[in-house]
């Protein structure tokens, strides 16, 4: 993909207007200063590589007039040096077209995670466990915080349920293709007969929300509040209890049960506004591109996106055709940037293709 020199100057242009109104922030409010300030940021990046291909593209063109001149010498080093320049552009066409690439805007977010055992019984539990360990490894290796914000244990170990805030920098960009139907065969330690099983889990990745991102009125929320018998006294906030809040417009349902009554209420309005925030952000993928969803980032909750075969030691991941023989380093979290990075890579060559398509 081509980019014309007149989009490349536009670029260069407002990366140069935005560092001159940082120079005066008195002449705008703190929320517009605020916001061009982070339009700098996003936006620096980006101008380097548009200076680098602009530059490139100036070398060629110096390149070329030198092939045509009468110095034999000169000329046969500007045809090698062109040759290596011609070579590098079409990457450094690619690398900024992807950087231009329309932004999900809660790619920058921290990140909700929910797993929940599915089919299989015990087995799936026992899976649920190994999928949020994967993830926690994966998360710890990237540099970011792992918080368990509830769990539901099961009796012969792994989850029912597990939902975790994973918070740092980019993290929902790096892990919203994970959402999805999880299988893994193998056979389960509760299996006298040595017969491969198939079980399921399923995974939710939500960004998480601020107030300024989704609007939760309180007339529109029930808050039922469950407190078991305590001690009294200075232990009467600690006492075990639960906290149920239900959107009441969408219906949607969170409880928290833990010591702290106060952190129940601020961890399930947490997961509340993540749910809502995604509904909302879906809602909106749905009426923008109906029938132009990428293999990758379709968002269907009930589709079966990747196999863990532990007989053969092999992943795939069924939307892109991505087989791997590293099941052990993969779910040792090691291994994982390998299979999100391949389904990041596809999702922006569809977008690319897309865009091609549209000029």
């Amino acid at each position: 993909m081509i980019i014309s020199r007149e989009r490349l100057q536009q670029l260069l242009d407002r990366f140069s207007y935005l560092e001159h109104a940082l120079g005066t922030p008195d002449e705008f409010s703190n929320d517009e200063f605020i916001k061009l300030s982070k339009e700098y940021s996003d936006l620096g990046p980006i101008v380097e590589a548009a200076q680098a291909l602009l530059n490139a593209r100036n070398e060629q063109k110096d390149l070329e007039e030198m092939t045509s001149g009468d110095d034999a010498e000169m000329k046969e080093l500007a045809l090698e040096e062109l040759k290596e320049l011609k070579e590098r552009l079409p990457e450094m066409e690619k690398d900024l077209s992807i950087q231009l690439l329309p932004k999900d805007a809660a790619d920058a977010k921290s990140a909700i995670l929910e797993i929940r055992a599915g089919t299989g019984g015990d087995e799936a539990a026992i899976f649920a466990g190994n999928l949020y360990n994967m993830y926690e490894r994966y998360a710890v290796s990237a540099g970011w915080k792992v918080e368990m914000i509830s769990a539901s244990v099961a009796e012969v170990g792994g989850f029912k349920e597990i939902v975790a805030n994973i918070s740092g920098k980019g993290v929902f960009a790096r892990l919203k293709f994970e959402s999805g139907v999880h299988r893994v065969q193998r056979v389960p330690v509760t299996e006298s007969s040595g017969r491969i099983h198939t079980s399921a889990a399923t995974v939710a990745v939500l960004p998480e929300a601020e107030d300024v991102d989704i609007d939760i009125r309180d007339q529109d929320l029930r808050i039922d509040t469950m407190r078991a018998s305590g001690s009294g006294g200075q232990h009467v906030n600690t006492t075990d209890s639960a906290v149920r809040i239900t959107h009441i417009p969408t219906g949607l349902m969170v409880v928290q049960s833990e010591k702290s009554q106060h952190k129940n209420r601020e961890k399930a309005m947490k997961i509340l506004r993540a749910r809502l925030f995604d509904m909302e952000r879906e809602k909106l993928a749905r009426e923008r591109s109906d029938d132009r969803k990428s293999q990758v980032g379709s968002g269907d909750r009930s589709e079966r996106i990747r196999t863990y075969n532990y007989p053969q030691g092999r992943v795939t991941d069924h939307r892109i055709g991505l087989t791997l023989h590293k099941l052990d380093q993969i779910l040792a979290g090691e291994g994982l940037d390998e299979v999100i990075s391949a389904l990041i890579a596809e999702d922006q060559a569809f977008k690319l293709s897309a865009m091609e398509a549209a000029l």
